[in-house]
């Protein structure tokens, strides 16, 4: 009898479906390793833009509104000591044609001479004391603020905001550190005509980002070496284009809707952000008046 062998043959299927399955499943995980790092890597950009950015430039924002103030306080020092107690501008001075100037007594000085101090002689005129205002007893003249430099604080009770106005609306230069940035061209704190600003609502100290919240009545003050223009508000524009520029001419009228705004000449005050949040579509406009003494 012929022993019975037994051929076992053992098919190895599916090897190579293994393999595309095993290639692909490690391009899908350093895919996602990837997607995850640049998610990361968004997130902190976020983070920093809209949280660490804004945090630098509000805190530099407050040390320049304090830097004001102490160069305000300063000057007024230095005028009180300039002038002194009891006199000032057009008072009685030693310097200033006074009696003082004049020989005791009342009487006339000689012709081409006057009287000495000690009454032996008389001063000869290229000795007298020279007579005019005292230089200085009068304030010596501010230069103008450079173009982009802090030159005032505008206040909102309001919203409790308190923050530095520059000259000029440069991003990089005024509005990313936190400032408020007036229109060139248009009027000074005070002054007739329409005192135009411009400020971030959102990121870089975001300092407007709550005027939609004013209403009329509410008072804006701007504060310059120490003077305060107050301002009340009259007048909100919710939403307008980029380029209405009639918001901030001398008489404030929106060109886009021309029923905002005013119609005769005095003495505004126009703040200007971007709407709606974390959006730079529109604009929200907001007018005042300066409050008569």
């Amino acid at each position: 009898m012929r022993p019975v062998r037994d051929h076992i043959r053992v098919v190895v299927q599916g090897r190579g479906r293994r393999g595309r399955w095993a290639r692909l499943a490690r391009l899908l995980w350093v895919g996602a390793e990837v997607v995850t790092t640049l998610g990361v890597v968004v997130a902190l950009l976020v983070v920093h833009q809209v949280w660490w950015t804004n945090r630098q430039a509000a805190a530099a924002a407050q040390e320049q509104v304090q830097a004001l103030e102490r160069a305000w306080e300063g000057d007024d020092a230095e005028t009180g000591a300039e002038v002194g107690p009891g006199t000032g501008p057009g008072e009685a001075g030693v310097a200033d044609g006074s009696a003082e100037d004049a020989p005791e007594g009342g009487s006339s000085p000689p012709e081409g001479g006057s009287e000495s101090p000690s009454g032996s002689g008389t001063v000869p005129p290229s000795r007298r004391p020279t007579v005019g205002p005292v230089a200085s007893a009068a304030p010596r003249p501010k230069p103008a603020p450079a173009r982009e430099e802090a030159y005032a604080v505008l206040r909102i009770p309001r919203l409790g905001l308190a923050v530095p106005v520059a000259q000029g609306i440069d991003k990089r230069a005024v509005l990313d550190k936190g400032y408020v940035g007036q229109y060139p061209g248009t009027a000074g704190p005070g002054e007739r005509g329409n005192f135009a600003l411009a400020g971030h609502r959102n990121t870089h100290g975001e300092p407007f980002r709550y005027v939609n919240r004013l209403r009329p009545g509410d008072e804006l003050h701007v504060d310059v070496r120490g003077r305060r223009h107050t301002y009340v508000v009259g007048q909100v524009l919710n939403e307008t284009t980029e380029r209405d520029t009639g918001v901030i001419a001398p008489v404030p009228r929106s060109a886009v809707r021309p029923e905002y705004g005013y119609s005769r000449p005095d003495a505004y005050i126009t703040l200007t952000t971007c709407t709606p949040e974390y959006s730079s579509k529109y604009r929200l406009v907001v007018w005042g008046t300066l409050k008569s003494a």
